[in-house]
C-alpha cells in the first residue's frame, strides 16, 4: 500500500474513530461470549498489544516537553486531589449500593480508588487533553495508589481487605506499560533525529506508529473485552447492580474534573487531562490482586474478578463516548479546546 494511500486510510479511520471503537467494543463481546475458550487467547495478547498503543502514544511526546510538564505542580497537586480524595469519597457513595455483598463491594472498591496509568493517555490525547502532563505524572499516580489502596481497602471493605495486597502487579505495570514503552519511544525519536539512512527509518518508524493509533487502539479494544466479557456474561444478572454504580462513579467525576479544574483555572487541555484521570481506572493492573482474592478470601475471588471485569467494559464504552461529549461540553461552556495535543 502507498503511503498517500495508507495515509488517507488513516485519516479516515481517524475521523469515524469513535464508531470504528464502537464496533471493535462489540465484535469483542461477540467473540467472548459466542467463543469461550477464545477468552484465555486473546487476554494473552492484551498486554503485548497495549504496550504497542502506549509506545506508539509515547513516540507522540517529545521527551524535552516531558520535563516542563512535570514541574506543572498546579496540574499535579489538582490530579492527586481528583484521584486520592475526591475520588475515593465519590467511590464510597457509590458503592453503597453493593455494600451487603462483600464480594461485589470489594472487587468495585478495588477498582475504583485506582485512577489509571496507561490507556488513559490515549483516551486523553484522542480528545485534545494534555496527554504529555498526564504521562509525567503516571509514575507520581502508581506509586501513590500503591501505598494509598491497603488503606482504602481497610476503609471500604475491612481488615480482610488488606491480605490480598501485593506489589508484584503494580511493579510489573510499571515496568511493562510505562517504562518500556517510554524507553522505546526515547530511542526511536533519538534514532529520527539522526542524520543520513538511520534517521529516515527512524522518522519512517514514527510515521507508520502515527498512522496505526487508530487501529491499535481498536485492537486493543477488541482484544479486552474479547477476554472478559465470557466471564461477565455468565453471571450477568447478579452484576447488573455493578452498572449503575459505575456509570455514576464517572458521570460524577465527570463533573468533579471540570469544576475543580475550572475552579483552579488549569488550561483546556489540562481540565480535559484531569477529567480523563478522574474517570479511568487501573483495572487491567489490580485484576491480578483481583485473581488473588480468593487465596485469602475463600469463595469470594471469582465475584471479585468479575466485578472488576465489569467495571472495564463499563469504561471502555463510557471513554469511547468521553472522547466526543468531554470537549463538546467544554467548548460550550467557553472557547475550543487548545489544539496541538491531538493524536
Amino acid at each position: 500500500m502507498s503511503a498517500e494511500r495508507s495515509g488517507g486510510v488513516a485519516a479516515w479511520m481517524e475521523r469515524w474513530q469513535v464508531p470504528l471503537y464502537l464496533l471493535a467494543i462489540v465484535v469483542g463481546a461477540l467473540l467472548g461470549v459466542g467463543l469461550p475458550r477464545l477468552g484465555g487467547w486473546a487476554d494473552a495478547f492484551v498486554n503485548p498489544v497495549l504496550a504497542l498503543l502506549i509506545y506508539a502514544t509515547f513516540l507522540a511526546v517529545p521527551v524535552a516537553r516531558l520535563g516542563v510538564a512535570v514541574r506543572d505542580a498546579r496540574f499535579l497537586i489538582t490530579l492527586l486531589a481528583v484521584n486520592f480524595v475526591l475520588g475515593p469519597a465519590v467511590a464510597w457513595i457509590c458503592t453503597r449500593l453493593v455494600s451487603n455483598d462483600p464480594g461485589l463491594l470489594a472487587g468495585a472498591v478495588l477498582v475504583l480508588v485506582c485512577p489509571c496509568v496507561d490507556y488513559v493517555m490515549v483516551f486523553t490525547g484522542l480528545a485534545g487533553g494534555d496527554r504529555e502532563r498526564l504521562l509525567a505524572s503516571s509514575p507520581l499516580l502508581m506509586l501513590t495508589q500503591m501505598c494509598l489502596l491497603p488503606l482504602w481497602l481497610w476503609w471500604f471493605v475491612g481488615s480482610d481487605g488488606t491480605e490480598s495486597i501485593r506489589l508484584g502487579p503494580f511493579v510489573w505495570a510499571f515496568v511493562w506499560l510505562i517504562l518500556l514503552p517510554l524507553s522505546a519511544a526515547w530511542a526511536t525519536q533519538w534514532w529520527a533525529a539522526r542524520d543520513g539512512r538511520r534517521g529516515q527509518v527512524g522518522a519512517a518508524v514514527m510515521s507508520v506508529a502515527e498512522r496505526c493509533m487508530v487501529a491499535l487502539m481498536m485492537l486493543t479494544l477488541a482484544l479486552v473485552v474479547a477476554a472478559h466479557s465470557g466471564a461477565v456474561a455468565q453471571r450477568w444478572r447478579s452484576l447488573l447492580v455493578l452498572v449503575p454504580v459505575y456509570v455514576g462513579f464517572a458521570v460524577v467525576m465527570v463533573a468533579t474534573g471540570l469544576v475543580v479544574g475550572r475552579w483552579i483555572g488549569l488550561p483546556m487541555t489540562s481540565r480535559i487531562a484531569v477529567v480523563f484521570s478522574g474517570v479511568t481506572r487501573n483495572s487491567l493492573v489490580v485484576l491480578p490482586l483481583a485473581l488473588s482474592w480468593g487465596d485469602a478470601n475463600v469463595g469470594s475471588g471469582n465475584v471479585v474478578v468479575v466485578a472488576v471485569v465489569t467495571q472495564t467494559l463499563v469504561e471502555l464504552v463510557m471513554m469511547v463516548v468521553m472522547v466526543r461529549a468531554v470537549p463538546a461540553m467544554m467548548n460550550r461552556r467557553g472557547g475550543a479546546v487548545e489544539s496541538g495535543n491531538e493524536v
